[in-house]
This record gives structure tokens, C-alpha cells and sequence, in this order.
């Protein structure tokens, strides 16, 4: 049975805070399998705040409204528990971890994941043909590999780093937050490129955002604008396309005009 148009992620009225102060406000989203879509909006407006809320960041607190994962509420699972049941995040800033080194890091995740599975895990001599076919999609040299976890990397290997780390582990749902930050025209291409080999039907992307030149490259199915906690517009890539002309103060002049007859009465 085909997996397109099965429901993914579905988001319902999502409340969270972190520090005592409230974030997201009633945010709703549905993802279905086989479909890109990509969150916009200005800072501040809680996008990174939902990517981390998503994987269980334990800063972030949600105080009301529930997320279904593949038909399982998801606020119930550990951060691990969610990475390990398909949940993925590209982070926008990559930790570096000094001491570990970079292919026993991608081996050891990629091999908990096939143990979940049940599946049998890699040798280090079998991981090393798989992951050398894997560095080729995003152009990265072998020698990063024995390399510590991004440390020194600048902020495009950072982020090749990121999508390897996705091609070993074939997440079902990928949230890539702010991918396109620090990356030339170049480092660009080669992960939007990535990043669309990796799609499938069976699958899912939410992309967050500031601008449109990755759109340029990765086609979305939606766009969402997201501000003060909450998804205020959906539309598709002509939605990008007006944000680049007239910022987002022009949803706010909108919202503005399509509440002057509510105001009259």
C-alpha cells in the first residue's frame, strides 16, 4: 500500500514555553508523507522554539495541545525515543563535541537506529563502505571522518555534517532548521541537492527559513508564515515570492485591513 498522503505529523493546538514565557500560542500542522513543507517568518516568531519543542528539547515546556507522530503522541516519548521512532533535526547552529571522533559518533547513531529495527549493526569495516558512498552526496573529503564532531569545521561542513548524518539515518520526518544560514552559493547547491535525493514518498521535510534562495532549489508543497507563536499563513511558493517583495509588515497591513469591518460593527 502506498505511504503518499499518510499523515506524518499532525499538530494540534501546541502551547510551549520556555524560561516561564510563552512561545508558541496554538499552532496547528498537519504533514503528510511525500510532501516539503517550509516555515517562514521573523525573528523571534518561534520557529527554532518548534523544531526543538518537536525532538523534546528540555528547555522547551508545553503546556497544552498534543503531537501525533506516525499515529503516536509524541510529547509521551524521550528525545532519544523520538530521534529512534524516525524524528530527525538538522540544528541550525551544529554542537561541536571535542574528543569524540566523527565516524565513531555517525557508527554509534547509525547503528542504535538499526538496533531498533532489529536489524544487526555494522561492523566498523562495513560502516566505513557505507558511509564513504554517503560522504560523495554531500562533496565531503574522507578525512573529516576521523575529524572530532565539527570541531574547527566551518559553518558549511557544519552543516554537510548535518545531511550525512540524515543520509545514514533515512529519518521518516526531517525538520532542517535555517539549513541555508552561513552557506555560499556552492555549499548551497550540493545540500538543497542532498537534501532532494534523500525525499521520498514515504517521507517528509519541514525546512525553516528567513529566505527564498533555497526555495530556489528545493520546490516546497507549502509554505507557512510563522509569527508570535502561531502559523498565520499558508500558501505555496508564490507565498515566498511576495515575502521577498514586501517583507512580512505587509501580512501585518493585511491582517490590519481584513479587520476594519469587525472594528466597524
Amino acid at each position: 500500500m502506498s505511504t503518499q498522503n499518510q499523515t506524518l505529523l499532525k499538530i494540534q493546538n501546541l502551547e510551549a514555553e520556555v524560561d516561564g514565557v510563552q512561545i508558541l500560542k496554538g499552532l496547528n500542522l498537519t504533514v503528510n508523507a511525500g510532501e516539503i513543507h517550509v516555515i517562514m517568518g521573523p525573528n523571534g516568531s518561534g520557529k527554532s522554539t518548534f523544531s526543538k519543542v518537536l525532538v523534546g528539547h528540555p528547555a522547551y515546556t508545553v503546556t497544552n495541545g498534543n503531537i501525533l507522530f506516525k499515529g503516536k503522541e509524541l510529547l509521551d516519548l524521550s528525545p532519544e525515543k523520538r530521534a529512534r521512532s524516525g524524528l530527525f533535526l538538522a540544528f541550525q547552529y551544529p554542537f561541536e563535541i571535542p574528543g569524540v571522533n566523527n565516524i565513531d559518533f555517525l557508527r554509534l547513531a547509525f547503528n542504535t537506529h538499526r538496533k531498533e529495527k532489529g536489524l544487526p549493526e555494522f561492523d566498523p569495516l562495513e560502516f566505513y563502505s557505507l558511509v564513504i558512498e554517503k560522504l560523495k552526496l554531500v562533496n565531503m573529503n574522507p578525512s573529516f571522518l576521523y575529524r572530532d564532531v565539527n570541531e574547527g569545521f566551518s559553518g558549511g561542513e557544519k552543516k554537510r555534517n548535518e545531511i550525512l548524518q540524515m543520509a545514514l539515518l533515512q529519518p521518516t520526518l526531517s525538520i532542517l532548521d535555517e539549513l541555508d544560514s552561513g552557506l555560499d552559493i556552492d555549499a548551497l547547491k550540493i545540500i538543497a541537492e542532498a537534501v532532494k535525493h534523500l525525499m521520498s514518498a514515504d517521507k517528509a521535510i519541514i525546512l525553516i527559513t528567513h529566505y527564498q534562495r533555497l526555495l530556489d532549489y528545493i520546490k516546497p508543497d507549502f509554505i507557512h508564515v510563522m509569527q508570535s507563536g502561531l502559523i498565520v499563513k499558508t500558501g505555496g511558493f508564490e507565498l515566498a515570492q511576495e515575502l521577498e517583495q514586501k517583507g512580512y509588515d505587509w501580512l501585518n497591513s493585511t491582517k490590519k485591513l481584513e479587520e476594519i469591518p469587525s472594528l466597524i460593527k
